[in-house]
């Protein structure tokens, strides 16, 4: 009987393999690729995330971005 991966264990399977995909010298200990490679795949996929979100926010209005020196701020849309 084949036992069908939960989805939570299909997204660790695929931060694991993007991780050796950018790093294909790698190895670690089980703790290590918890701690560091999850870790690592987690703030990419959440900053690709979270920069969606934003541009959505602005595209609607509801949140403003003003250029500082060469960073990009981003608040409240007051009007």
């Amino acid at each position: 009987m084949k036992v069908h991966p939960s989805r939570r264990q299909r997204e660790a399977c695929l931060y694991i393999l993007a991780y050796l995909a950018d790093n294909p010298d790698a190895g670690d200990t089980l703790d290590g690729i918890v701690e560091w490679w999850m870790l690592t795949q987690t703030i990419k996929f959440e900053t690709h995330t979270v920069s969606q979100a934003v541009a959505k926010l602005v595209a609607e209005g509801l949140i403003v971005e003003k250029r500082i020196d060469s960073r990009v701020i981003y608040k409240v849309n007051r009007t």
